[in-house]
C-alpha cells in the first residue's frame, strides 16, 4: 500500500500519464494530457512540479521533451507493472478494445440479482466508453469467467468501469491450472 496521499486531481493527472506513456514508451507532453484530462496546460504544469516534489514525475528536457512517470507514480496508483501480464478480453459496442488492460473484476450485491454490478478496474483509457455503453469482459484466464453488462458509471480518477450485469457466464468443467 502507497503511503502518498494524491488529490483527485493528482490522481487523474498521473493516471492519464502513465496511460499515455504506456501506449508510446516516450516522455508525454503536458498538452496531451492536458486534452487526455480535460484541463488548461499550465493547470498540468503546476501539478507537475509537485508530482516532481513527490518523486512520481521525472520532467525530460528538450524539444522532445515532457515528463515521465517514475516507478514510484505506479506504485502510488496501485498499478501493477508486469512485464507480460494475461490477457483478459474487452469489447465496447461488440468491438475488442487492444489498449486496455483488466487488472481486476469485483462484484458487488451477488446475492441480489437485479442489483448485482461489476467494477472493471483497468490500465489505459477509458475516456471512449460512456454510461449505457455495452461492454464484455473476458474470459478470464483461469475461471473462464465472461461478464455481459452496461456501464453504469465511472471512475476516471481510479480507471473503473461500473458496469450492470445483465448476464455472467462461468463454464462448470475444471479450468486448466
Amino acid at each position: 500500500m502507497s503511503s502518498i496521499e494524491l488529490t483527485p486531481s493528482q490522481k487523474k493527472i498521473l493516471r492519464a500519464l502513465t496511460n499515455l506513456h504506456k501506449e508510446s514508451e516516450d516522455a508525454i507532453k503536458g498538452e496531451d494530457i492536458a486534452e487526455q484530462v480535460d484541463r488548461n496546460p499550465g493547470t498540468i504544469r503546476n501539478q507537475m512540479q509537485s508530482l516532481k516534489a513527490l518523486q512520481l514525475v521525472e520532467g525530460v528536457p528538450g524539444p522532445k521533451g515532457g515528463y515521465k512517470p517514475t516507478a514510484a507514480a505506479f506504485e502510488a496508483l496501485e498499478i501493477q507493472q508486469m512485464d507480460d501480464p494475461a490477457s483478459v478480453p474487452l469489447e465496447h459496442e461488440g468491438e475488442p478494445v487492444t489498449d486496455v488492460i483488466v487488472e481486476e473484476i469485483d462484484l458487488s450485491s451477488v446475492h441480489h440479482p437485479e442489483l448485482c454490478r461489476a467494477e472493471i478496474h483497468m490500465q489505459g483509457a477509458i475516456s471512449g466508453i460512456h454510461e449505457d455503453d455495452e461492454v464484455t469482459v473476458g474470459p478470464t484466464p483461469l475461471s473462464k469467467l465472461v461478464i455481459d453488462g452496461r456501464v453504469d458509471g465511472k471512475d476516471d480518477t481510479n480507471n473503473i468501469l461500473i458496469l450492470r450485469i445483465e448476464d455472467m457466464l462461468a463454464p462448470a468443467e475444471e479450468p486448466e491450472h
